[in-house]
């Protein structure tokens, strides 16, 4: 057993962690929540002894191993294989199937495995670091965001693999149902301590939000008691009748103590702006042939029709061409043969891999968003700032200090800070929490546009997607049905179709006719709908929280804090108010399948 005492960690000004404390038993698969910036990686650090604490211990049992996936990448040997070999225990140093099996499992074909670690991306690279700690099978294995570098089909072999394995594990990921999938446990960093409990993602968020609403209501119950004190106290202070009376409240209050106002935390605030489209069809692409070298074509033939409300998600394997097929019907490459066709009113938003590449270095994140909209004003600029999370001082850092996630942030908010119909989005989530993956997808649910995003998380497959691009055995195709539909009816090579759902989500019995369609469509809406009435969960305790606030602006009598918060009050009920009918609406969808 493992165990953590006292911890506390900080750097500079900024405390992560305070006096935590948790034990890891055997066996336990523990997943590894908290708001991005909450300390999740440097509680990994600490654990596998590359950064000192400020204090408190980290107990690990005599001859207990700990096996960390780390991003930096040095390789020694002149093969995938021979490297991936290191890995192996001592006494195992002859099996080399078992590497060739893992690598195979992490998307390394036969031939891949001879070539130099060099030649690969560096996704590919961070993928061999993992059967490296995969292949030296620790006690206690560490996994931050192993996701973010997979496809889907070596995501649904890690989950697999990881789910079998019988020693003790901790893992970041912002993919829930990921997470969800290959876990006993939940652990949360919140507010700079540590909950822990068995069971997943969701009993977390729950108990947490029933415990602050439990502290709020308790603070708000003892401020009343405490102002009624001193009222009575300054009321009756100068009666000496009253003098034992007034000692004893005084008392009283001081025993009484005062509970802290819970900060506010930031989350993204997501909201597409729609450009309106009266057409039927904002993009057709027609014949599209693509490829980096003569005579080898990434893309050829293929041809699709979006349609204006469209939720096309684009699977496969990576190195197949995914980002490459977004980048032409964005109109950044152009095709050997074949056309891409955009509707004059078609307005593109479109989030790239390689898109943060672009932003001017020497801007701030302010001067940014301004450069892209002049005629907005400051105070607008500053909503979008705030909404991804650049909030006050925050929005005036220079775009060169930021790091990966804060630039993939500042790429979405220009997303947001333009009109548009069609989104095309590649893998947005890889830099965010699973709460702000959360509002992601209500976003896009109530965009009225269409949205082709290139996507591993199967919770987003099954949640939005009513159409597929598949990349699957060197070709690609359009699959017209949702993800589950893909799963049952055709499957992914080499596990066939049907039971390759049982993986990730739970096995669906095979159905037919239109009892199964009624099923699959109303299995779907129930999804939309539990992620809707999270939502809105989440915006009235917000609202709450303003009413409380303008409340308490309005006994101090200040004008700017009621103006402001009036506003946010407002606005918080709008969003509610829509929600709800969102809600209405997908509520007699199910009752008329």
């Amino acid at each position: 057993m493992l165990q953590v005492n006292n911890l506390s960690l900080s750097f500079g000004p900024q405390e992560l962690l305070e006096s935590v404390s948790f034990n890891i038993h055997a066996g336990e698969r523990i997943g590894l929540i908290g708001r991005n910036g909450s300390g999740k990686t440097s509680l990994f650090k600490v654990i596998a002894g590359e950064l000192e604490p400020d204090s408190g211990t980290v107990m690990v049992p005599r001859n207990y191993s700990i096996g960390y996936l780390k991003q930096h990448l040095k390789f020694t040997e002149d093969s995938v294989l021979k490297e991936a070999c290191l890995g192996l225990k001592e006494d195992e140093k002859q099996h080399e199937w078992k590497a060739e099996k893992m690598l195979m499992g992490l998307g390394f074909g036969l031939d891949d495995q001879k070539k130099h670690p060099s030649l690969f991306s560096g996704g590919f690279q961070v993928r061999l670091n993992l059967a490296k700690v995969l292949l030296s099978e620790p006690h206690l294995l560490l996994l931050d965001e192993p996701t973010n570098y997979l496809d889907i089909i070596s995501m649904r072999w890690l989950a697999k693999f990881l789910r079998q394995r019988e020693r003790e594990l901790i893992i970041i990921t912002h993919d829930r149902d990921f997470m969800n999938s290959v876990t006993t446990h939940t652990m949360a960093i919140h507010r700079k301590k540590i909950k822990k409990l068995e069971g997943g993602t969701e009993k977390m968020f729950s108990q947490i939000a029933a415990e602050e609403t439990v502290y709020e209501q308790s603070r708000l119950q003892e401020e009343k008691k405490r102002k009624q004190a001193e009222e009575f106290i300054n009321r009756f202070r100068a009666q000496a009748t009253r003098a034992s009376m007034v000692q004893s409240r005084i008392k009283a209050l001081d025993r009484m103590g005062k509970k802290k106002e819970l900060e506010a935390i930031a989350e993204l605030g997501f909201k597409f702006a729609y450009s309106a489209f009266e057409a039927k069809c904002p993009l057709r692409a027609y014949n599209l042939r693509f490829g980096y070298e003569p005579g080898k074509m990434l893309i050829d033939g293929f041809s699709i029709d979006v349609n204006k409300d469209d939720r096309i998600c684009v699977i496969g394997r990576n190195g197949k061409g995914k980002s490459t097929l977004l980048r032409l019907l964005a109109g950044e490459l152009t095709p050997v043969s074949g056309e891409v066709k955009r509707h004059p009113a078609c307005n593109i938003g479109y989030f790239g891999q390689t898109n943060i590449e672009r932003l001017d270095l020497n801007n701030t994140i302010v001067k940014e968003y301004s450069s892209l909209r002049p005629d907005l004003k400051a105070s607008e600029i500053r909503s979008v700032c705030g909404a991804m999370m650049f909030t006050g001082d925050l929005a005036l850092k220079q775009i060169s200090v930021l790091s990966g996630g804060e630039k993939s942030r500042v790429m979405l908010g220009k997303i947001l800070l333009k009109p548009a119909n069609l989104l095309l989005l590649d893998e947005p989530t890889n830099h965010l929490d699973m709460e702000s993956c959360d509002s992601l997808i209500t976003a896009l649910d109530v965009f009225p546009g269409a949205v082709i995003i290139v996507t591993h998380g199967e919770m987003f497959l099954h949640h939005l997607a009513n159409r597929l691009i598949v990349f699957d055995n060197d070709e690609v195709l359009v699959f017209e049905g949702t993800y589950q539909d893909f799963l049952e009816r055709k499957g992914w090579k080499g596990e066939g179709p049907a039971e390759n759902s049982k993986d990730i989500v739970k096995e669906v019995p095979a159905r037919r006719g239109r009892d199964a369609e009624a099923e699959r469509q109303k299995k779907k809406i129930a999804g939309k709908i539990a992620v809707l009435e999270s939502r809105i969960d989440e915006i009235q305790k917000a609202a709450e929280n303003a009413n409380n606030v303008l409340a308490e602006a309005c006994v101090k009598g200040d004008k700017e804090e009621i103006r402001a918060t009036s506003e946010e009050a407002a606005r918080l009920k709008k969003q509610i108010e829509f929600l709800y009918g969102e809600l209405e609406k997908l509520i007699e969808s199910m009752d008329k399948v």
